[in-house]
């Protein structure tokens, strides 16, 4: 009997993923919301789809997958999105399947919980305090120095974080919030040069790292607008070798079993420590799996679902890197439907990106002086030519309005 792998996606995305476990053998389900129906899913790799109004709604999803479960032996289930972690953890405990409980999966999704576990098991983190006490945040106010940021613990990215420059602003915007303003922190702003760790982790240990730094950091770009821009970081740096060493503690602390993880990082300008920021137990977005692949030669999708189905037969998983090559993505919103990307000729573009209102590219090289010069280049050509600001989105209900 084939393993069966059932992907859950509130978003178009993870179609290697799904020819990957296809590829392996897998009987693949892919449970999706029905407004993607018409997306250009690879259906050749799709055993069975299903649509639903909401892959997110409780306990109507739940009940679904346990309507399938009836007629199928469900091995794996496997959350496509960031938004379907905790769903898919919830099935999973439900049905007794391997893989994220609910509380493991909360470490992957809720940043309150990524920072009191980080802490409690000695993993660097800024200064932060829940928005539950009012007394407790007024003394943290006075004792960590301002700027302060205001954050949503489960939105993805840098999605409706707001900066706090003196105290007294905090209050109006908690009033606002009502009896939303516990689903938010309160952490200290350190500014500082964002790192991210794509891994693929099995048997709770780190198969595959690659590390990366941003241009701007996140925050900047999703807030001010501007050029997108993360490089790999080179693996013999002093760089590479500390994010990598707090990479792996932190996925050990967390619990992480297996599957792919985007870890973020900030090195303090003030005094050069790394710092854990976020953690989601998905493959990064914004192109980030290409800039890993045209580096190293592994795709983290495919891999994601080659360690689900080695681990659902008992079998060994590993990977090796076929290539080391420096690479460097350059993305903008754009105002032109469709930029005209042809004058970007350079031999070393392995990637250009083809969306409506986007331009976009990789360089690969095994030069990181080239690397260097040709994104410092495009990133300003972009600016330039062709970037469009649009304002941020707050929520998932806004972002899921652009699906």
């Amino acid at each position: 009997m084939p393993t069966t792998i059932l992907c859950l996606a509130s978003y178009f995305k993870g179609q290697r993923l799904l020819e990957a476990a296809k590829a392996a053998g897998a009987h693949v389900i892919l449970v999706t919301n029905e407004k993607l129906k018409d997306q250009p899913w690879p259906m050749h790799a799709i055993d069975e789809r299903f649509l639903v109004p909401d892959v997110n709604l409780q306990p109507d999803v739940t009940h679904a997958v346990a309507f399938l479960a009836r007629t199928r032996r469900i091995d794996r289930i496997i959350a496509l999105d960031e938004y379907d972690t905790l769903t898919a953890a919830q099935i999973r405990e439900h049905l007794r399947l391997p893989g994220l409980g609910e509380s493991t999966g909360r470490h992957f999704r809720d940043k309150l919980a990524m920072r009191v576990r980080a802490r409690d098991e000695g993993v660097p983190v800024p200064a932060f305090c829940p928005v539950i006490n009012h007394d407790d945040l007024r003394a943290f106010m006075a004792e960590v120095e301002g700027p302060w940021l205001l954050k949503p613990r489960t939105e993805a990215s840098a999605m409706g974080i707001r900066r706090i420059a003196h105290p007294e602003a905090l209050w109006p915007i908690l009033d606002e919030l009502g009896d939303r303003q516990s689903y938010y922190l309160m952490e200290e702003f350190v500014p500082g040069d964002v790192y991210h760790v794509d891994s693929i982790v099995s048997d709770r240990k780190v198969a595959f790292r690659a590390v990366s730094q941003y241009g701007q950091p996140p925050l900047e770009v999703y807030h001010g607008g501007g050029v997108f821009v993360t490089k790999t970081v080179p693996p013999a740096s002093k760089e590479f070798r500390a994010l990598e060493k707090h990479n792996r503690q932190l996925l050990q602390a967390f619990g992480m079993v297996r599957g792919a993880t985007h870890a973020e990082f900030i090195r303090s300008r003030r005094d050069g420590s790394y710092r854990f920021i976020e953690v989601a137990a998905r493959v990064g977005g914004a192109n980030i799996d290409l800039l890993v692949e045209h580096a190293t030669g592994v795709n983290l999708w495919a891999e994601w679902a080659r360690v689900e189905v080695a681990s659902a037969r008992g079998e060994a998983y590993g990977v090796t890197p076929d290539r080391s090559l420096h690479t460097g993505l350059v993305v903008c919103l754009a105002r032109d439907e469709f930029p005209d990307l042809d004058r970007f000729d350079a031999p070393e573009i392995a990637w250009k990106l083809h969306k409506k209102h986007h331009a976009g590219l990789i360089v690969a090289t095994p030069d990181v002086e080239r690397r260097e010069a040709l994104v410092e280049r495009y990133a300003s050509e972009f600016a330039r030519d062709f970037l469009a600001v649009a304002p941020p989105l707050e929520n998932e209900k806004q972002m899921a309005g652009l699906e």
